[in-house]
């Protein structure tokens, strides 16, 4: 039963396109969806569903864990770290 005043609204599936990807980036993102054993299409879904989830709150005992699993003992270990993720090392700062 619908109640009065109640709005639905139909879920249809809607295609998404990037024009003009650079090669290396689609190179890349094949590359990644071949490690995780995945098509293209799935990995880019995945990719953008964990980029507009809702943020998970951290417990602090969550966030120690992991440092100690990475060992990390300094401040210059964690930006090396950060940096290798982001893909930055070898780039400069911008001003």
């Amino acid at each position: 039963m619908i109640q009065s005043g109640a709005s639905f609204e139909a879920i249809v599936p809607v295609n998404l396109s990037i024009k003009n990807a650079p090669d290396r980036i689609v190179r890349h993102l094949k590359n990644r969806a071949a490690r995780h054993h995945r098509l293209l299409r799935g990995k880019l879904l995945a990719i953008v569903e964990h980029a507009v989830a809702e943020p998970r709150a951290l417990k602090p005992e969550t966030v120690l864990a992991e440092v100690q699993r990475l060992a990390l003992r300094t401040r210059a270990e964690a930006t090396v770290m950060i940096r290798k993720e982001r893909g930055s090392i070898g780039q400069r700062r911008r001003p």
